[in-house]
This record gives C-alpha cells, structure tokens and sequence, in this order.
C-alpha cells in the first residue's frame, strides 16, 4: 500500500475575527482580538497600541474550540467572553488576569454546538443565544452557573438575543421566517412581536434590531419603527444611534467602536471585505481629537493552519485551491514546491466548493451566495471587481445560491454551476455564465426541492448530467429522502429528463465520472450536512448507469471498513491513467474496476475514529477531507490543512 507523503500547509489565515476595544482595571486603554483557525482551535490576542506586537492566548481545548462565533466583551467589568463552535462551550478572558489565559467555562447547554449571540443585562448575567434549537442561556458570572432557557421558537434554529438597560430582553430569530421574540428574563417565558419576513428573497422586507445609545432595545423594519418596552412593542418617530460596543443582532461585530481612553478608536483594515475573515496584519488607530494623528499598526500574531476546501488543477498544471475560513487562494507544484498563498480571490469568505479551469484561466465558485472569481496566472495579482483586476470577483449567479456543489465548462465556452439554496431555502439553483459575454442565466428547483450536486458533460448526447441532493439551505427542513438525476440541454437551457435510472432508495448522487462507451459512474451517499439537517445516515455506494438507455448497469455497497464520504463527497470520483476511475471516502482510496462496480482498496487511513463534534470539525490525522486531481499518477488529497498525496500502483 502506498504512503500518503505531505506536501505542505498552503494556508494560516484566520476568521470570525473581531476587534473587543476597553479598558483595564487601571484605566489604561486595551485591544483585543478573537481570532479562529482549524489548526490550533481559536485563540485571543492582546495587541500593544505603541507596537502592534500581540500576545497570543490559546484556548485549552485546541481541536474542539476551533471557532469564536459569538463574542462580547462586558462593559462592565472588561472581561471577555467566547462562545465556541462546534464544541458549544462558552470561554472568557479577563485582560486584568492574563495569566490565567483563556478559561473554559465548559458547555453552555445539551445540544449547543454553535453560540449565535452574546449579550449582558444590567445585573450583569450573560445570555447566550445558541445553534440548534434557536436556544437562550443565562450564564451567571459570580456563581459561574449556567441556566438553560430552551428553545425560543419551536421551528427555527438560530437565536440572536441584545438586554436593554432598562430590564428588557429580546431576541432576533432566524432564517426561514426571521422575527422578533420578547423575553422574560425571570421565567424565560416568551411571544413574538412585531413583524416577521414572510420571504427572505424580498428585499424589501427587513428587521433590524439594536441597542441605541440610551441602552434601550429598538426595531427598525419595513412596516415601522418600534422600542421593545418588556413583551411589548411601542411606535416611535425617531430611532437612536446604536450604543457602541454592542453587537448588531444577527451580524456579529460591534455596531460603532468603542472609545478607548485617550480617545482611540480601533478598525480592522484587512478582514477580507469586512467578513472578520483572512489574514489581517494592519489595525487603523484614529483619535476622536482631529488634532491628533492617526497611526497604523502592524499586527505579529501567529497563525497554525487553515483547511483547505477544494483542490484541482490549473490551466499552468500546478495545483490549485482554496482555504475554509478564511477563502483564500493558494496554488503549489504537483511536487510540493512554490506552495504559495495568494490571498484574497472572492468577497465570499466562506470557502470555494469548486473550480475548473476555462481558456487559460481558473474559475472558482465560493460560499456564501455562491460567488464566482477568476484568476489569470499570466498576470500579476491585484484583487477586485473591475476588468483588469486578478483575481477578479464575478459576483452571484442569482439570488437563491449559496453553496457552489460543482462547476463544469462545456465545448460552447460556457460554465455552469450547481449550487444548494440559500439558509432557509428549498431547492437550489443550475446556473450558467458566459465569460466572453459576460450573460448568465439560472434555473431554481430543476427537479423540486432538490439542488444539483455534480455535474458532467456528455460529448455523446452534448448534454449535461446533473446529480441531485436533497440539500436544503442550512435552518430548512429536509422533507423527502431521495435523491435524482437530470439531464439538461445546453442548447435549449432545459430539463430533457429526470429519473434515477432504476436505482432503489437512490440518496445524493455526490460524484460522477466517465466510464467510456456512454457509460457514467455514480459515487451515491450522504455527506454530514444532510444528515445533521434531518436525513437518515445511508452507506456510500458505486452505480454504472447508461445514460443513453436510461438503465443501471450495475451498482455495489462500498464495503463498511471503507467508512463514509467525506465532509460533501463532492468530487470524490477522479479519472486516473488509462481512464481508470478512482474514488475516496472519509478513510480510504480506491479504484473500480472498469465496466464493473467492484472496488480495490488503493490507501487506507490508519485507524478510523469517531468524529468530535459537528461536521466541520477536524477529524483524525490521517482523515480524507478533500479529494483532488490525478496529475499522471499522482493522487492528491487534503487532510485538513494539509496537502497530501500518494503515489498510486500500476493497474
């Protein structure tokens, strides 16, 4: 069996990151930052106003804690707090003890895996808004107890809670339907006020709601403006500035910056498009005194590795990819050597779920709203929006996709791109664009409540292929269990047929590849994401189906020592030398026998072990999170920040 040989960490870039300006117990003024990474859980860093130097607090659970996605920091007692993904613990960090580091205050509630929210009452207790479940904790900070709420709304999932000074609590709610829920803080006993959006698509329709600078709550919306008395809703003429150092509902960054003594005032310069994602190094310092210059500092902190997301292969044959939180493109030689970062490639700062390569240029597709960019190697890197620029951000395809599952180019110069539907959505969107014209056009639901997950073109029939998911947009319920195929016609940019060619309890069609004289591989199975948004768990399969005949040829389980697919299974099919079709689970490498469904173990992690956590957590070692190209007959594959690959045996 052959060795997996390590070619490098292309990335250690960071994200959710945010700016927590105040003071210390002396009153001197202080900077920090939380930042987040894959390789090395989240961390805190406390930044010097002279020198930009930051010293870098780790937290103590470095593969669980990986994400600080709800974070506040008190502005009554400067302490720090850290609500963690996807472990659901809620941390704090008190600049006046740095010694004692990053304290885990252990989990926030049973079943808590991502924090939404944060927000502090005048008594001081913290309230924890939390993923799934839509759920509120109280945490105490004298007593260091924690009690749980539950659930805010008996649908949605994510709960986004802001205290009033004056004894008020609320809470945003979100996606599918997001409204407005008062609080009782005593009983946790709630009722929705107020409007609702009846339909996320209408822009129109809208909810904003804040802290005002009097430390009351308030909604502005599109039927009226509104102050949130206890569980009432009271019409105001004039809406306040929000309060700084309180987060925006639903957005997770301050809404205006806290002054520091002295007058200074803190702002993120590189966070990747003000996502809070990237590799920022330069904080501006501006003084509230105009007399007083402002001055830029130089951040050091050191970062540990990103996962990589999505691996293929350029036009210049060097590899290419992108990074998961942050979005950042980096390419290397299929050796490993001139393993570079270069940096910003798109405004989404997600992640690319696909790439392809067009007329010398590479296109990558990213989350959210599944954003198109291209990149040119023969030209010199200056990142924007605007002809010339490199990489270049095409923007959406639509507005209903947001996660790019695949992205294929056919012979009229076209890409087309499969895309799972927005938060709260069903049915995702079959786009395509037109580089030399610069047109697009998109398709929603192509087969209803399903979104396309692989795409392949046919040169026998000059169709496309299209696997579909029962994907639903993250917060939307999953209500049917199988899976389609569809066949599109480029030329008349319409549905053809749809069926699942005789194939029984037919799940995702995850990968497809070409298996010569008409034939098409099928990789069938069910990616976490599916799974955890309500689906039954199902075991990865291989089915040769013959497109022209609309007939399966054969099929065969994966055996169980194989393991599942990997994070999406998207791309996990690769044709190898002599046409040969090769595929990847979570754990192993295999090959198919041509015209058959039979499989030969190629590489087999060491030992598999249960994941901890949600899905995107990493998993062990030697886990295949990414499968990428055959370049001769080299195979190549990530492992969480890592680059891999392995030499495959002759056939």
């Amino acid at each position: 069996m052959p060795q997996a040989r390590d070619l490098g960490i292309p990335v250690k870039g960071v994200s959710w990151v945010r700016l927590h300006a105040g003071q210390t117990a002396d009153g001197s003024p202080s900077l920090l930052a939380t930042m987040s990474q894959t390789n090395g859980g989240l961390f805190v860093i406390d930044i010097d106003l002279d020198t930009g130097h930051c010293t870098q607090y780790p937290v103590a659970d470095r593969k669980n804690s990986s994400f600080s996605t709800a974070t506040f920091r008190s502005l009554q007692t400067g302490i720090l707090y850290i609500g963690s993904a996807w472990d659901g613990h809620l941390h704090q960090f008190d600049p006046n003890h740095p010694e004692k580091g990053i304290e885990d205050l252990r989990t926030i509630s049973e079943g808590v895996t991502f924090p939404t929210g944060i927000t502090e009452s005048l008594d001081g207790a913290i309230w924890i808004g939390a993923y799934p479940e839509a759920s509120l904790t109280k945490f105490d900070p004298k007593t260091k107890t924690f009690t749980p709420f539950g659930r805010m709304d008996e649908n949605e999932n994510y709960l986004y809670p802001l205290a009033g000074d004056d004894g008020s609590l609320a809470a945003l709610v979100r996606v599918v339907r997001p409204h407005l829920v008062a609080i009782d803080p005593e009983t946790g006993s709630y009722r929705e006020i107020g409007p609702s959006i009846t339909d996320t698509l209408d822009k129109t329709q809208y909810l904003r709601f804040f802290k005002g600078n009097d430390r009351r709550l308030y909604l502005d919306s599109h039927t009226g403006q509104f102050r949130i008395d206890g569980k009432l809703l009271v019409p105001v003429n004039h809406l306040p500035e929000p309060m700084a150092g309180i987060h925006a509902a639903g957005e997770h960054r301050y809404q205006n910056p806290l002054t520091m003594p002295g007058g200074w005032q803190a702002h993120l310069m590189d966070d990747g498009g003000g996502k809070g994602s990237g590799a920022p190094r330069h904080i501006l310092l501006a003084n509230t005194d105009p007399l007083i210059a402002s001055r830029i500092l130089k951040l050091d902190w050191v970062g540990g590795g990103s996962n990589i997301h999505v691996i293929e292969l350029g036009p210049d044959g060097r590899l290419y990819g992108s990074s998961y939180l942050p979005n950042l493109l980096f390419r290397a030689a299929p050796d490993g050597s001139e393993l570079e970062n270069l940096g910003q490639h798109t405004f989404a700062s997600g992640q690319a779920y696909s790439a392809t390569t067009l007329d010398g240029k590479l296109y990558l597709a990213s989350y959210p709203q599944a954003r198109l960019s291209v990149y040119d190697p023969d030209l010199p890197l200056s990142f924007g929006t605007e002809k010339g620029d490199n990489p270049r951000d095409l923007g959406r395809m639509d507005d209903v996709g947001y996660r790019p599952n695949d992205m294929i180019a056919t012979p009229d110069g076209k890409l087309w791109i499969g895309s799972g539907p927005d938060y709260g959505l069903k049915g995702g969107t079959l786009a395509w664009y037109d580089p030399k014209t610069e047109q697009k056009a998109s398709h929603r639901a192509i087969i209803p409540d399903m979104s396309p997950a692989s795409l392949l073109w046919l040169p026998e029939s000059e169709l496309i292929l299209v696997g579909m998911s029962i994907e639903a947009g993250t917060g939307a319920t999953i209500t049917q269990f199988d899976g389609a195929f569809a066949l599109w016609d480029p030329k008349t940019d319409s549905l053809k047929w749809a069926g699942d060619f005789g194939i029984d309890g037919l799940a995702d069609v995850t990968s497809l590849a070409p298996a010569g004289d008409g034939l098409v591989y099928a990789l069938i199975g069910r990616g976490d994401h599916v799974v955890s948004a309500g689906a039954p768990a199902i075991a990865p399969r291989i089915a040769l189906v013959d497109v022209a005949t609309r007939t399966l040829v054969s099929s065969a389980w994966l055996p169980d020592d194989f393991g599942p697919l990997s994070w999406h299974g998207s791309h996990s099919l690769r044709t190898g030398p002599g046409g040969v079709v090769y595929g990847a689970t979570g754990y192993c490498i295999f090959r198919i026998k041509p015209g058959t469904c039979e499989v030969e173990r190629i590489w087999q992690r060491d030992q598999p072990e249960p994941r901890s956590g949600a899905w995107h957590t990493a998993l062990s070692p030697n886990t295949i999170d990414v499968v990428g190209p055959i370049v001769g007959n080299e195979f190549f594959f990530a492992t969480g920040w890592r680059l891999r690959s392995i030499t495959l045996p002759e056939y």
